[in-house]
């Protein structure tokens, strides 16, 4: 019995000290990914962990508050807001949070990179109700299905891909200046290019700051303005502004742009011509009416800007000239109501 419980004993002392020198031995640890500064494409850039890409993130948030509109971009200058009556708001608030990220990856056939700038914003809502005929031929405003008290929205501002050249996808418009914001009449202030649109474009770089640029872009959403069907005319229409019946056909052919540009110590000159396709509807409500042809309109535009003046560090002179001739929405920012 002695000699049974020796053994015992002893096999628990061996498997004890078995264990204890097996927990003693060293354990290779896993690698550590420690993010990397990738200072190829200038500050703010990191190497993606066991990627060769490098990404750079930002963004802003955003929130303020207007008094006496309905617009947060717009002076009360016509519509609800501009009537001053008890449709419009006393004011007005936003809140956006913008997020940035820009992507560069080196290969064999040179540098891509991704770009994207989306917002998600929460504003103030409006009334945007109607005006129906009411008892006596009065006019009763009710409250539209589209009214709402507040809401949020995501825009995308851009989200393209750059390689060897080409851009493909929503970049700012080849058309347009590097300070093409915002026009006058709008609360917003000049800034960098804007005015992104869907576009396949190759720019070709000639060295010296010398630059010209090729690209057929999307017409739909930012340049296409009314195309009047003149039968439709009335005269209470006429005393607005409104020539017709609007007449706008789907998109046959993409707007073609064309720019030179010249990017100097001294300043900036660019010249930039566009041909934008008019595609009517019909003369009547459907097919049997018949329809016109297609006609092409253009736009050009000559921009100058004048650097290191006399006045102070960083002062500029910025001059652009547009004209069009069915192109009228080359003229305007694409966010002013135009007819």
């Amino acid at each position: 019995m002695k000699l049974t419980k020796s053994l015992m004993l002893g096999s628990a002392a061996m498997l004890a000290s078995a264990s204890a020198e097996a927990a003693d031995l060293p354990v290779k640890a896993k690698a550590v990914e420690y993010v990397k500064i990738c200072s190829l494409y200038g500050a703010g850039f990191y190497y993606i962990p066991g990627t060769d890409t490098c990404i750079k993130l930002g963004g802003y948030l955003r929130a303020d508050a207007v008094l006496g509109t309905s617009s947060d971009f717009d002076f009360p200058s016509s519509g609800v807001p501009g009537a001053k009556n008890r449709l419009g708001n006393y004011y007005t608030t936003l809140a956006r949070q913008a997020l940035r990220i820009d992507t560069r990856t080196a290969t064999e056939w040179g540098v891509v990179r991704t770009y994207y700038e989306g917002v998600f914003t929460w504003r103030t809502g409006a009334y945007s109700g109607a005006g129906t005929t009411g008892v006596n031929g009065s006019t009763v405003y009710t409250t539209s299905t589209a009214a709402q008290i507040a809401g949020g929205s995501l825009g995308v501002y851009y989200a393209f891909i750059q390689f060897g050249g080409f851009t493909v996808g929503k970049a700012e418009s080849q058309f347009r200046t590097p300070w093409a914001q915002y026009p006058a009449n709008n609360l917003e202030l000049p800034g960098s290019g804007w005015d992104p649109v869907n576009q396949f474009t190759y720019t070709a770089d000639f060295g010296q700051g010398i630059t010209a640029s090729f690209s057929a872009q999307d017409q739909v959403q930012n340049y296409t303005t009314n195309v009047w069907n003149v039968s439709g005319a009335t005269a209470a229409g006429l005393a607005t502004g409104a020539y017709g019946a609007n007449d706008i056909g789907g998109s046959r052919a993409p707007d073609l742009v064309a720019m030179l540009r010249i990017d100097q110590a001294w300043g900036l000159f660019q010249a930039s011509v566009a041909a934008h396709d008019n595609h009517a509807a019909y003369y009547g409500a459907d097919e049997t009416t018949g329809h016109p042809g297609d006609k092409w309109g253009w736009a050009g535009q000559l921009a100058l800007s004048i650097k290191n003046l006399p006045t102070g560090a960083g002062d500029t002179i910025n001059l652009t000239g547009v004209y069009a001739n069915g192109a009228s929405r080359y003229v305007f920012q694409d966010y002013m109501s135009t007819t």
